[in-house]
């Protein structure tokens, strides 16, 4: 008799809490409601390098030409500590127009360039003298010069090498 009883019992409950409700147990489904979805999450692109000389060099205004370095590089080899070197580097103006070099630029007050005040007719040639110093410096040495020019791209980059040994330290 108990099961007859708990049977009855859960039929009328379920009677009970099933009646008077008009809704159907299938689910809706979801109003847009004006909703939009989200944006698609931007690509994973690489940022570019950072280079304050790039983003601080200006497109140089005028006529563009071109220019030529017989070398781009120079190894002065073993030198001593404190040895002043010197080293000159030749170029063309490739281009149609006047080459103007508007700034010669070394990597560090060691390296000295000079570069040509007066335009360099095209096709005529010029050199660019660049010292360096190797006061404090030791072992291998690696120095740029920046040339900036009325050229495409408008900055030139020169490099020195330089093997330095020390000099002796006195003794006390």
């Amino acid at each position: 008799m108990s099961k007859l009883t708990l049977a009855l019992t859960i039929f009328s409950s379920a009677l009970l809490f099933s009646c008077g409700s008009d809704e159907t147990t299938k689910s809706k489904p979801i109003q847009d409601g004006g909703k939009t979805e989200a944006a698609a999450p931007a690509e994973n692109t690489k940022p570019d390098k950072f280079d304050p000389a790039k983003q601080a060099a200006q497109a140089p205004a005028g006529p563009l030409t071109g220019i030529a370095f017989n070398e781009y590089s120079h190894d002065f080899g073993v030198m001593d500590e404190g040895d002043v070197v010197t080293y000159y580097f030749e170029f063309t103006n490739t281009g149609a127009e006047p080459l103007i070099l508007d700034k010669c630029k070394g990597s560090c007050g060691c390296t000295v360039p000079q570069c040509p005040k007066e335009p360099i007719a095209p096709g005529a040639k010029g050199t660019i003298e660049v010292k360096f110093n190797s006061k404090g410096k030791k072992n291998k040495q690696t120095k740029k010069v920046t040339v900036t020019a009325n050229t495409d791209p408008a900055q030139t980059i020169l490099t020195i090498t330089a093997d330095v040994t020390p000099a002796p330290t006195a003794a006390k």
